[in-house]
């Protein structure tokens, strides 16, 4: 079977799942206080940002802390967990098709959903701008090349802390400890990217990304120049290695 064919297969499986809710509620979560409390970007508090940029970086900041992480943990969860269900994982393994190649092809599926829910997060951030700047007699929307760059660089950071995810899915069958250490993993990432080994820690990479853009359009709040030494050969590295052990890993129970 091509690589295509597997991923195909892949979406049939979740086809009716709520895979696509579980991607798209934590977008409604942190876009709804956004619309709610639009006043309060007005409310600066010193802070030399203009209320616009504010309304952007405040609404994705909790998408970049927490609900994507979240979301990444859960899709891999439930992507395996497929396969666990029914021996379903034994029928896959009977095929011609060797295990990396399997386990690729998850990879693969779970950054489709990623930027599924990174397009939905664009959508609900215009939509909420355009409420906004109806109710609030101010404009709120903006340019979309700079929200699609922002939002793209997030994504990219997500990549190697997917691959992580992926990795502890699949040494540890219990579903439960599997997501309780992936949930874990998110709340240290706002400390970790204020010391000096935050490229080590790949779940800190999209709100340090966010952190950046920040102190781009709020100059003095946070740094404005990328770190990208020693981050982008430590986040390679981590994606590899996490990427080598489920490979390795994928399927390894049920061949023995």
């Amino acid at each position: 079977m091509s690589f295509l064919s597997l991923v195909g297969v892949e979406f049939k499986k979740i086809r009716r799942s709520k895979i696509f809710l579980i991607l798209f509620i934590p977008i409604i979560m942190m876009w709804i206080p956004s619309i709610i409390n639009a006043d309060m970007n007005f409310d600066l508090r010193g802070i030399p940002i203009t209320p616009e940029n504010n309304f952007f970086i405040q609404g994705f900041m909790g998408m970049a802390w927490f609900m994507i992480p979240a979301s990444l943990v859960i899709c891999t969860v439930l992507l395996n967990q497929t396969e666990r269900s029914n021996k379903g994982i034994l029928k896959m393994l009977s095929l011609p098709v060797g295990t990396a190649k399997l386990c690729l092809t998850k990879f693969t599926v779970l950054l489709i959903l990623a930027a599924v829910q990174m397009i939905m997060s664009i959508g609900a951030y215009y939509i909420s701008a355009a409420i906004v700047t109806n109710t609030q007699d101010y404009h709120f929307i903006l340019e979309p090349l700079y929200v699609c760059k922002t939002v793209c660089s997030i994504y990219a950071g997500a990549i190697p802390m997917a691959a992580v995810y992926l990795a502890i899915s699949t040494l540890i069958q219990s579903p439960i400890f599997s997501v309780g250490i992936g949930l874990a993993s998110i709340v240290p990432s706002v400390l970790m990217i204020n010391t000096k080994i935050w490229f080590a820690y790949p779940m800190s990479y999209p709100f340090y990304l966010l952190m950046v853009a920040y102190g781009r359009v709020a100059w003095g709040v946070y740094e404005t120049q990328i770190a990208w030494l020693p981050w982008l050969p430590a986040a390679a590295g981590i994606t590899i290695l996490a990427l080598a052990v489920s490979c390795i890993r994928f399927g390894a129970s049920e061949r023995r």
